[in-house]
């Protein structure tokens, strides 16, 4: 049974404040979800965190723009989703998606293994607003590599607006 099922993702289409299809909506999730999937593949990431992370962490924006609260929004709303059973992970992992969620936006470098290939498969979709991965904002040497940042940053600019 897959963890993104189609019940979370109408709860989170519902709970989205913002246009469905822009910046940071589910085309964006979709890209960081392979983006993570791919990088799990040799980090040794768990991949149920790293797929919830894709999903959750700008599940709670306010706007396109600033919005420093999103990532403390996004763990808090991974909390209700688990407690209500919509979200299906265990409490470690809960633990690693909350790290990632609010942390996202931080520039962090340090963390788990985890929670480094979350914030990866994030940053290796700035294409979709116009920027080029830097592999010194990477934290794993596979997201750093410079062919893995190419195929990332082409497939976020077919999805461009």
């Amino acid at each position: 049974m897959s963890l993104i099922t189609p019940e979370l993702i109408a709860i989170l289409k519902d709970h989205f404040m913002l246009d469905w299809s822009g910046d940071h909506g589910a085309p964006h999730w979709a890209r960081v979800k392979h983006n993570g999937v791919a990088l799990a593949n040799t980090t040794g990431a768990q991949v149920r965190v790293v797929e919830a992370f894709a999903f959750m962490h700008d599940s709670c924006r306010e706007n396109e723009y600033t919005d420093p609260e999103h990532g403390l929004r996004a763990a808090d709303f991974a909390r209700h989703l688990v407690r209500r059973n919509k979200l299906q992970l265990e409490k470690d992992e809960l633990e690693l998606l909350v790290r990632a969620c609010e942390g996202h936006s931080n520039g962090g470098m340090i963390e788990d293994i985890t929670v480094c290939t979350c914030w990866d498969a994030d940053r290796l979709d700035l294409g979709r607003v116009g920027i080029k991965p830097d592999p010194k904002y990477l934290c794993t040497e596979t997201a750093k590599h410079p062919v893995f940042i190419e195929l990332a940053y082409q497939r976020s600019l077919r999805n461009r607006a």
